[in-house]
């Protein structure tokens, strides 16, 4: 009998392994992994092709509207928060879409959310302790302190609590939720991957 194929999503805490985690998981099934690939899908959407990666991330990351008058993407100086709510519908259609083309992986991105209607999808939430993230900070993330991290995740947690309506990293909204300094990364890819058959069959 053939095992069934499910789309991963993975929403993560910064300094936690959550994208080292995606790419072993990607590998070990044999399936696509998608990041900030569905950033330049969605900007492609809109018409945005005069911006580089790095300012498509903080207009992804702006999440106050301004309910003036409509200004072009383009212009997201001005109107940043009009452009990050365009940026979210696009980023979600874009997952939709890749979503239907077969199982897969999705990191970050509000992913859980936007395939929230669909029953082959298994959604994990990475965490880790202080210590561990803040170890990693020093060795695998170019010294970036505690702090800053943390400051990373309040980005995250306001990105999803505004345009889902739900609360970032709340247990009761995912599938699985791992603490990655438990165990080697790859360990807990196999974990997961044993989890998710014994539970989706």
């Amino acid at each position: 009998m053939e095992e069934k194929k499910f789309i991963l999503t993975i929403s993560r805490r910064y300094g936690c392994g959550g994208r080292e985690l995606a790419n072993i998981l990607a590998e070990k099934l044999g399936v696509h992994l998608y990041d900030r690939q569905i950033v330049h899908l969605a900007a492609a959407k809109l018409g945005i092709n005069d911006l580089h990666e790095k300012e498509l991330l903080e207009l992804e990351n702006t999440v106050k509207p301004l309910a003036s008058r409509f200004i072009p993407f383009h212009s997201f100086g001005m109107a940043m928060g009009e452009s990050s709510q365009g940026m979210f519908m696009a980023e979600s259609n874009v997952i939709r879409k890749l979503a239907d083309d077969g199982p897969c992986i999705f990191l970050g991105r509000c992913a859980d959310y936007a395939l929230r209607k669909r029953d082959d999808v298994f959604s994990i939430f990475v965490c880790a302790d202080d210590d561990y993230r803040e170890e990693r900070g020093r060795t695998v993330y170019e010294g970036k302190t505690l702090k800053e991290m943390d400051r990373e995740d309040e980005k995250r947690a306001r990105y999803y609590d505004y345009y889902t309506g739900r609360k970032w990293g709340d247990g009761a909204h995912y599938d699985l939720v791992v603490n990655a300094g438990r165990a080697p990364l790859a360990q807990i890819a196999d974990g997961i991957i044993a989890y998710i058959r014994t539970v989706k069959g």
